[in-house]
């Protein structure tokens, strides 16, 4: 093998080092996973948080989080209004700690506590995050 042959596979290792190395710190950095789910079915099997409160017609899914900890959104696409004997609406304390392209303004006046989630209404489904304020959660607690 040539010189300048050995001079560019080594350059070119190195740059694709550097490049690995460049996305693994750049994951680090910003600290968030994203995910899709075709369905709440594929959400329950799947995912390594959970969202009790998502209903079962759930589709297009989208999830942002903190790798390893609460800090989560999730946006879906559902018809379905939210189940009474776990949602409660109440005023709202808390707000997400990521954002999802196409979620509502998450500063309304009122969401739904959801044990730990906080939920709201989106185009055509709903927005929730989690965790919530401690109000919320306690709100949710006490139905039924």
């Amino acid at each position: 093998m040539t010189a300048s042959r050995t001079s560019a596979l080594l350059l070119l290792s190195a740059l694709t080092a550097v490049s690995l190395v460049g996305c693994a710190i750049g994951d680090a950095l910003q600290n968030e996973k994203a995910s899709e789910f075709p369905t709440a079915a594929d959400v329950v099997e799947r995912w390594e948080k959970s969202a009790p409160w998502l209903p079962d017609d759930a589709t297009d899914v989208l999830t942002r989080e903190a790798p390893g900890a609460d800090p989560a959104v999730l946006l879906a696409t559902s018809s379905a209004p939210l189940d009474t004997e776990q949602c409660v609406e109440v005023e709202r304390f808390s707000a997400p700690a990521y954002s999802v392209e196409g979620a509502p303004d998450p500063f309304v006046d009122t969401v739904f506590a959801c044990g730990d989630w906080a939920v709201i209404p989106a185009d055509g489904g709903w927005y929730g995050w989690t965790p919530n304020h401690p109000d919320e959660k306690a709100a949710s607690e006490q139905i039924g």
